[in-house]
């Protein structure tokens, strides 16, 4: 396993961590969330990533347990939790004081931790001053119920108004952020974020490394209209309805043979190709079958394999690289 400091912080995560998201408390109950734990564990992942939203706070507990069931020293693992949808009453969502400091609380009550390691604001609050969350992200910092707090799905001008009211105010900025980064979903990430990995030093735990699971190559041969109607299933009818998704599965079937020839699956090639990144701090894979952690792990062996002539051939295919405006400065 790699490891790379989270940012400029001094906090070093494993390059491919896991995270719970659509499985714990859904798909996968506490011995198999133990069961694939114990196998990233064995790879060398160290962070574990988790939400409030989650299952409505179910996946916290699922993972809280299988940590008590493996038995994990608190100093060998980093564990997240991120703040925005707790619930249906008036002051349960948001990035308010209030809503920060109870929902860290309950997060670490159902973890069964005292405290966690990284704390997200998971999406940004309109409805929320930025100072006032900037605040209650310090405060909770400076409690010891989070070691670091960072942002997911931020604009970058949120972001640098987030870092610049905390260095006015004497306060914890944030140290990393938490956005979608994959092989069709990379303008925010390489473009608009570039001056802030410059200017702050921005760490990044990068979701959905495999665009829904389009990158695994899986839906080319069709999926079943059976699957497609079941609840919580609108995302997965959106990509393959939609003319977008439709190009995408067909792109895909183009990087079969690049994959093939470096001895990889779609998956492990994706994976891989987003790790290549240097801003990228660690990439969040996820699984509902133990067989899939291994596989996944295996993304590592071929980022050597992935040259300089390999990325642009992929580039290519893909033929989306962000291209900066003139006199743009990164």
């Amino acid at each position: 396993m790699e490891y790379r400091r989270l940012g400029s912080s001094g906090l070093k995560v494993s390059a491919l961590s896991f995270g719970s998201w659509v499985t714990f408390g859904k798909q996968v109950d506490i011995d198999l969330a133990a069961e694939e734990m114990k196998a990233a564990l064995d790879h060398g992942v160290n962070f574990f990533d988790n939400a409030e939203g989650y299952e409505k706070g179910e996946s916290e507990i699922v993972m809280g347990k299988a940590i008590r069931k493996l038995g994990l020293a608190r100093k060998d693992y980093v564990v997240s939790t991120k703040i925005f949808w707790g619930g249906s009453g008036p002051n349960d969502t948001g990035l308010s004081r209030k809503h920060i400091v109870e929902g860290t609380a309950a997060a670490l009550q159902r973890l069964q931790v005292d405290y966690v390691d990284l704390v997200f604001c998971h999406r940004p609050d309109l409805e929320t001053p930025i100072e006032e969350t900037v605040r209650a992200m310090s405060h909770v910092v400076d409690r010891g119920w989070a070691l670091y707090w960072g942002t997911s799905e931020w604009s970058a001008e949120q972001i640098r108004q987030a870092y610049e009211v905390a260095l006015r105010l004497n306060l914890t900025p944030p140290t990393m952020e938490q956005p979608e980064y994959n092989m069709f979903h990379r303008d925010r990430f390489e473009m608009e974020y570039a001056p802030l990995y410059r200017d702050f030093g921005l760490g990044t735990t990068i979701w959905s490394p495999l665009a829904s699971g389009v990158l695994t190559g899986k839906y080319a041969a069709g999926i079943s209209e059976g699957r497609l109607t079941l609840p919580g299933y609108e995302w997965l009818r959106k990509v393959y309805e939609s003319e977008e998704g439709r190009q995408q599965i067909a792109t895909v079937e183009k990087l079969r043979p690049v994959a093939a020839d470096l001895g990889a699956t779609l998956a492990q090639l994706a994976l891989a190709w987003t790790l290549k990144n240097p801003n990228v701090s660690t990439v969040i894979t996820g699984a509902s079958r133990t067989e899939q952690v291994r596989e996944n792990m295996k993304a590592l062996d071929i980022l050597p394999k992935l040259t300089e002539e390999v990325m642009q051939k992929i580039d290519e295919i893909l033929a989306n690289k962000p291209e900066p405006p003139r006199n743009w400065r990164s």
